[in-house]
């Protein structure tokens, strides 16, 4: 086998809030990849760090009376605190506001410009003459110029759906000191990411992420990429551009330079040689793991950033979908949004790593946990299947033998058969098809418990504690059992470390699949994992809830902000067609922060021909596209079609909540398309 020399890095968690469940998808899937090729005796290095830039954070460190360098440090150290706690060890966790990281930025946009990649141009923005500062559109509302609703962002009407410029806006106000905004220009720098299309055409297409991933990014390849903006004006929390007083770089362009600068660092910690993991032509590795809602940065900016500093381009980007939670997207209100704090309050971490790793693939889908499903998972595969095989053997060696494992292999035949499967579960691990490998070793160590139930040692036990039938038995048994440890080592290592040290071995390592314990001394067995209980995840839940409600609000709540209307009359309500409809399709709309494109069945009309319509609703933030395939919501059929900047929309899906709090109404799963709503 050839030895390989890799990189990994996770995506960079940002610097303004805690780690949840939905960012642990990705670490621990990392995390797994890499304990595995270590495994294996590959070399691996695997950084991450916080992203650490951005007008958000220069606004929480004001909000909360520090520096933004005193408030990134003190996250940094919780999100770190919080990935060792779920076993995700990093060789460094670092931050992208480090001199490695202003250096290296510095030095590829330098490149960048060199090669005639950097272009500039003024640009009109709404200014906050209070805080004197440009807003994005996130920090504009105001009312929609379209349908008069008021407490609209500035770039999408969240009740109508109309897209706009926030200079469209009507009585528009900065969100972060209330003033009204004005239109000013300022020079922006952008990179011509345009000249890359042949070159990510081809790049994307080469293997270096997933079918599913090519196709989507193809989507944006032919419809015309356009510059990207990679400057921010004063103030913001950053770098400065060099020869640009008073620029700062995006964050976007500096964020990915962190995975370098992170192992920068490392090199200097360890006297690695930094050039020969991102020098171009180099015969190393270099994956990374994101999250799907990051694709185009990392396969779009970066490959044509890197290649034009003269940098490697990645093997390969490993994508993760989104986590929901018993079928639907995570929720405060629900107890749902659950901490990793939160989690490992109540519940063995390891468990959560098992239940990830039986649902992960290769392929960027979604993943559930259900909570009635992951209960009863892991008390029956980790429980009820792998310790047990240990809980029922170790007693006997004990009493009747000294601790003392037997001279001699009773079932080899068995044996052989778990060893041979050490192939096919390094293969499945190495695809990062995680599902398909504990597949397999649950049906291995259903095999063992098999065994030892067929066998009975504790019957011949009863007739003599040292019947050499009865140490045979539970030797071959507890073998058996430290080769599903080592299969199972990349997902649960605390457990594996615990079980090295009740068997009395070194740390178990890939090759050991070929040997076996004989004539050895084994420690008395100590429990090495507890059944989680269903009070437990209901403690999660409510600790969940209550971290909600104790929080400060920022805001007041939507029907403060927000008064109900005036009163209506039934007729004028009861004009309002509104149906059932299912989502057949979704898709990203280009150039839009918030529209999601939906494709509607309306059931059928009089003639029996399906009824579709097409609809661009504002809730990108809280669903992704693959989330809403197949699912039942309502819509007001009958309201008049509006010609968008994106196409034209033919009616109104219904929802709740705004930003990532976004819900659909969403009827009985009985319901049919076409179903009026009365």
């Amino acid at each position: 086998m050839n030895r390989r020399d890799i990189l990994v890095t996770n995506a960079l968690p940002y610097a303004n809030g805690p780690i949840h469940l939905g960012h642990l998808l990705g670490y621990i899937q990392a995390d797994i990849w890499v304990r595995f090729q270590r495994l294996r005796g590959h070399t691996v290095h695997y950084v991450c760090a916080d992203d650490a830039h951005g007008t958000g954070i220069m606004l929480s460190a004001e909000k909360a009376g520090i520096t933004p360098e005193a408030l990134i440090e003190g996250v940094r150290q919780e999100h770190h605190r919080d990935f060792q706690r779920f076993g995700v060890e990093f060789d460094i966790y670092h931050s992208t506001h480090s001199e490695e990281n202003r250096v290296l930025s510095g030095y590829i946009y330098e490149r960048l410009q060199a090669a005639g990649k950097i272009a500039t141009r003024s640009i009109t923005q709404l200014y906050d003459p209070e805080r004197q500062l440009f807003l994005s559109d996130r920090f504009i509302k105001g009312t929609c110029p379209k349908c008069k609703a008021p407490d609209q962002y500035g770039d999408n009407c969240e009740v109508c759906s109309s897209t706009y410029a926030a200079t469209d806006l009507i009585e528009p106000r900065s969100t972060i000191s209330g003033a009204t905004p004005v239109p000013r220009e300022s020079l922006h720098y952008f990179f011509r990411l345009p000249e890359f299309t042949a070159f990510l055409s081809d790049w994307t297409r080469s293997g270096v992420v997933a079918p599913a991933i090519a196709n989507k990014l193809s989507e944006w390849l032919q419809g015309g990429l356009q510059e990207w903006d990679i400057s921010r004006d004063a103030p913001y929390f950053g770098f400065e551009i060099p020869g640009a007083p008073g620029k700062y770089f995006y964050v976007w362009l500096d964020a990915p330079i962190g995975y370098m600068a992170s192992f920068k660092k490392l090199c200097e910690e360890r006297g690695l040689d930094f050039g020969a993991y991102w020098n171009a032509g180099t015969p190393t590795e270099l994956w990374h793991f994101i999250g799907k809602d990051i694709v185009n940065f990392h396969a779009l900016f970066w490959p044509a950033m890197l290649t034009t500093a003269g940098f490697k381009t990645p093997t390969h980007i490993s994508v993760n979908g989104f986590l929901t939670v018993n079928g639907q997207k995570m929720s405060k209100s629900r107890g749902t949004f659950i901490t990793a704090d939160t989690f490992q309050d109540h519940i063995d971490p390891q468990t959560l790593r098992y239940y990830f790793a039986s649902k992960l693939g290769a392929t960027p889908d979604d993943l559930d946990l259900n909570l009635e499903d992951f209960l009863q998972k892991v008390n029956a595969d980790l429980v009820g299947k792998l310790v047990n095989i240990a809980s029922r053997c170790a007693g006997f060696i004990h009493k009747g033998f000294g601790g003392k494992l037997a001279a001699s292999d009773g079932e080899a035949a068995l044996t052989l058969e778990f060893q041979e499967a050490a192939a096919e579960i390094a293969a499945n691990y190495d695809a990062r098809e995680y599902a398909k490998a504990l597949r397999l070793i649950m049906a291995l160590a259903d095999k063992a418990n098999a065994m030892i139930a067929e066998k009975a040692p504790w019957t011949l036990a009863k007739n003599n504690p040292q019947d050499p039938a009865v140490q045979s038995i539970c030797s071959s048994g507890l073998n058996l059992f430290r080769l599903l440890v080592l299969y199972l080592k990349p997902v649960l290592p605390a457990l594996a470390a615990q079980a090295e040290s009740f068997l009395g071995i070194a740390p178990l390592c890939w090759d050991d699949a070929g040997t076996i314990l004989l004539d050895h001394s084994i420690k008395i067995f100590a429990p090495l994992m507890q059944r989680v209980e269903l009070k437990q995840v209901d403690a999660v839940i409510e600790a969940s809830k209550s971290s909600l409600e104790s929080a400060p609000q920022d805001s007041p709540g939507p029907l403060a902000k927000e008064p109900i209307a005036a009163e209506i009359e039934f007729p004028d309500f009861a004009k309002v067609d509104l149906r059932v409809v299912k989502i057949l399709h979704a898709e990203q709309v280009e150039g839009a922060d918030k529209l999601l494109k939906l494709t509607l069945d309306l059931g059928a009309d009089a003639n029996g021909k399906p009824v579709t319509r097409t609809v661009f609703s504002g809730i990108k933030s809280a669903y992704a596209p693959e989330q809403l395939i197949g699912k039942l919501s309502v819509m007001a059929a009958n309201l008049k079609a509006r010609k968008m900047k994106f196409g034209v929309s033919e009616g109104m899906i219904l929802a709740a909540g705004e930003g990532q709090e976004i819900f659909l109404m969403t009827p009985d799963g009985a319901a049919k398309p076409g179903t009026r709503v009365t």
